[in-house]
């Protein structure tokens, strides 16, 4: 398995595959790989002749210095996974230098809303932080298509319009959320969570399917007060906020309409590790 630093290398060389018209796909990821990141990783493997990874602890995105220093970073095991999945993967570890070309900051862009509320509601800037690292890794890499899960489903409604804003030649892959055995979304945080507490996080998932089982019968405002009535009462868990919106536009609801797909949006604290995941509820 190859491991290129540089963004001119790999460029370099994957201009001779699509010269030699191969398909490219691609996985950017931030590390700390697990069984969701690798199965995002087969399906590009599955679909295209040639699969580069990425992995990049992207500081533009972080609201929270002591987050982003403690994100997990694991290269070595990192490599392992990759190279037991495939030897033909091509793994791109850039340095924030490399990458940015030594401007560290963000673009700004406008997502029709999509960007302010939720994720963007909490986390200042953290969308145009995301918005900015996929741009360039995109246009290094310039896949046939690329690859990302259905946990951050906020990041994967922004990337499509990123792409399509942008005009950028790629296709974009939603994938499934892959979960633990109980129910946990994986997550890279996940592993600083105290094995007690991870035993204990398929409550998270469990809120979200309490909510879908109300999903139809009860009201909006019923179900988010059932919700929010269930970290009232678990120590454990903070709840930052919930959400039921439009799948589409990501607005927040108040009534649910006919012939409109919605889902269930969620992030928590546990151990001050803050924990995202969503469910669809029709």
């Amino acid at each position: 398995m190859q491991v290129i630093q540089d963004k001119n290398v790999l460029s370099a060389q994957l201009k001779k595959y699509k010269e030699d018209q191969q398909t490219i796909g691609f996985v950017p990821t931030m590390g700390a790989l697990h069984e969701g990141h690798l199965s995002l990783v087969a399906e590009s493997l599955k679909d295209n002749d040639i699969t580069v990874v990425s992995i990049f602890v992207n500081p533009t995105q972080f609201d929270n210095l002591t987050d982003l220093e403690k994100y997990p970073r694991t290269l070595e095991k990192d490599i392992e996974l990759l190279a037991s999945l495939s030897a033909d993967i091509i793994l791109f570890t850039p340095t924030r230098e490399n990458i940015y070309d030594g401007d560290i900051t963000s673009k700004t862009y406008e997502f029709n809303g999509l960007e302010k509320v939720m994720e963007g509601a909490f986390r200042s800037g953290h969308f145009n932080g995301v918005a900015t690292i996929v741009e360039l890794l995109l246009r290094t890499v310039e896949p046939n298509k690329a690859y990302f899960g259905e946990k951050d489903f906020q990041q994967l409604q922004i990337i499509k319009k990123l792409v399509a804003l942008k005009e950028l030649p790629v296709k974009i892959i939603p994938c499934p959320i892959s979960r633990e055995l109980h129910g946990l979304a994986r997550s890279s945080r996940n592993e600083r969570l105290t094995k007690a507490t991870r035993e204990k996080a398929n409550f998270i998932y469990n809120s979200l399917i309490t909510a879908k089982s109300k999903f139809g019968t009860k009201s909006v405002q019923e179900i988010k007060e059932s919700v929010t009535n269930l970290y009232e009462n678990n120590s454990d868990f903070t709840l930052e906020y919930f959400e039921i919106t439009d799948e589409d536009t990501l607005t927040p609801i108040k009534k649910i309409q006919e012939n409109t797909k919605y889902r269930a949006f969620i992030a928590v604290y546990a151990e001050e590790v803050r924990l995202i995941d969503n469910l669809a509820l029709n």
